[in-house]
């Protein structure tokens, strides 16, 4: 007999049933029918041993369905009217970056000035209209950690993890100068908008209760007081602010 013959399925173990048929084949073509079935044996185990093809239809309905969950998740983490982030994605992430030390933070409250003249003078569609511009001129030029998300109402936050307080204060005020020089009228004649902003800082975050969230919002009233389409901060030339101490 050749070596072919003579090798069984026991001394050789493919891994690929295909391979042992090949193998009985061979051997049955050289009447070595015992050799020939213990091939084709192994073949019919590793078969067995092997899971059923998936039908192509059933997998394409698998990633079907794997979208549909992935776009319906980040969806339920959207706000509707701006498609920036909505106020759970917000509480979710402070949690997260409040709730232990991990290095800078900044928060800036944005509320846009007198948003209720807004809508009585040019309708709530034109309401709507400035709520997503701003919240598209807001996201421009944030750092890569940072995020937009919307508060409530005409209110949005900034979030910007891992900066200098020099360069969130840069932030905000480059945003605000953005709104405020934006041709609005383009949109509806007559129409201008500005914003105001609270902006807290904080070398060491490790709040979990939130208190930078508190500070944001009375330098944004100091910001209001002071006039509107102005960002407040901590060391901000204005008394009512450089005397506030949360």
């Amino acid at each position: 007999m050749t070596e072919v013959e003579t090798v069984s399925a026991k001394q050789v173990v493919p891994e690929d049933a295909a391979v042992h048929e090949s193998m009985a084949d061979v051997l049955a073509s050289r009447g070595d029918w015992r050799g020939a079935y213990e091939h084709l044996r192994a073949a019919i185990e590793l078969q067995r041993a092997q899971p059923p093809p998936v039908p192509d239809q059933f997998r394409r309905e698998v990633d079907r369905l794997r979208r549909e969950r992935a776009k319906a998740l980040e969806e339920s983490l959207l706000d509707a009217v701006t498609t920036v982030y909505n106020r759970r994605y917000l509480d979710r992430r402070l949690d997260d970056l409040c709730g232990a030390e991990r290095g800078s933070l900044a928060v800036a409250l944005v509320d846009i000035d007198l948003f209720k003249n807004v809508n009585d003078t040019f309708g709530h569609l034109a309401g709507d209209q400035v709520l997503r511009r701003v919240a598209m001129l807001l996201r421009e030029g944030l750092p890569q950690l940072g995020f937009c998300a919307r508060y409530g109402g005409e209110e949005f936050m900034l979030v910007l993890p891992a900066v200098q307080q020099a360069d969130a204060v840069r932030v905000a005020e480059r945003a605000r100068a953005r709104i405020a020089e934006h041709p609005w009228s383009t949109l509806w004649p007559g129409l201008s908008v500005t914003i105001s902003a609270g902006l807290a800082y904080e070398a060491e975050s490790a709040f979990g209760d939130r208190r930078q969230v508190l500070e944001a919002d009375h330098l944004l009233y100091a910001a209001k007081r002071a006039g509107r389409n102005r960002v407040a901060y901590r060391g901000w030339p204005d008394s009512s602010v450089i005397e506030y101490c949360p």
